[in-house]
């Protein structure tokens, strides 16, 4: 009877040793099998002109008489409007900014000997959406020149020529339909490779949007670029 009992004990015993073993050899193929992805990245690019472009036309006067300073501005300031207008550009293009006086003595810590006390600069800004139009009149500021108005840059860039693409959201729909797609051409070839068959798609992100300069001497071309993540099954 006790001989019986423990034959019993060790044939249940290993009965579940079988059990165990057997799920446990599914579990590990069966995590394999659901490890089976491949995860791939899809580029898509495009080159675009900028449809905006905000340019400022600076200049700078110097003298002793701040009265006599804001009339010469407010006269320079209707030569250069009218300039800008005689182009083609609309009054809606076009803002004046308040002339801005600096008193140069007040700054002097060198003590250096002036003979003008006083320096004002004005701003003119154009802003528009035909870029074109304000890119040939660019080349025409020599006109303001002989005009004794001399148009500058501000130091450190504050007040340089930007143009920018406000059309990303035409274009979106496209590019990531190209990025999915040129991913999906990834894990294809990537499935192809493997000996293996590309299964369906498990997770998809989108990649934040970048509107760049094309480069530094055409920032009115601008590179648009989105990259995609994708994941697929393989089977």
């Amino acid at each position: 009877m006790e001989n019986k009992e423990k034959f019993i004990s060790a044939a249940i015993i290993g009965i579940a040793l079988i059990v165990s073993g057997f799920t446990l050899r599914n579990g590990i193929v069966t995590f394999k099998s659901m490890d089976r992805k491949v995860t791939v990245k899809g580029l898509a690019e495009r080159e675009v002109k900028a449809d905006k472009v905000t340019w400022p036309l600076m200049y700078k006067e110097l003298g002793n008489d701040p009265s006599e300073m804001y009339d010469r501005l407010e006269h320079k300031n209707k030569k250069v409007v009218a300039f800008l207008k005689s182009a083609g550009i609309s009054d809606k293009d076009i803002s004046i900014n308040p002339p801005v006086i600096t008193d140069r003595q007040a700054d002097n810590y060198g003590n250096e000997i002036m003979n003008y006390r006083y320096k004002a600069t004005s701003v003119i800004t154009v802003t528009s959406s035909d870029v074109e139009k304000v890119r040939q009149l660019m080349r025409r500021q020599s006109e303001l020149m002989k005009q004794g108005i001399a148009i500058v840059s501000e130091e450190y860039g504050s007040n340089s020529i930007s143009y920018e693409f406000t059309g990303l959201n035409k274009v979106k729909p496209e590019m990531v339909e190209e990025a999915t797609k040129n991913a999906r051409t990834t894990a294809q070839k990537f499935a192809e490779d493997s000996d293996s068959k590309l299964g369906d798609l498990c997770n998809a992100q989108q990649g934040q949007f970048s509107i760049e300069d094309r480069d530094a001497n055409t920032p009115y071309i601008k590179k648009i670029r989105v990259v995609n993540t994708v994941e697929y099954s393989l089977e």
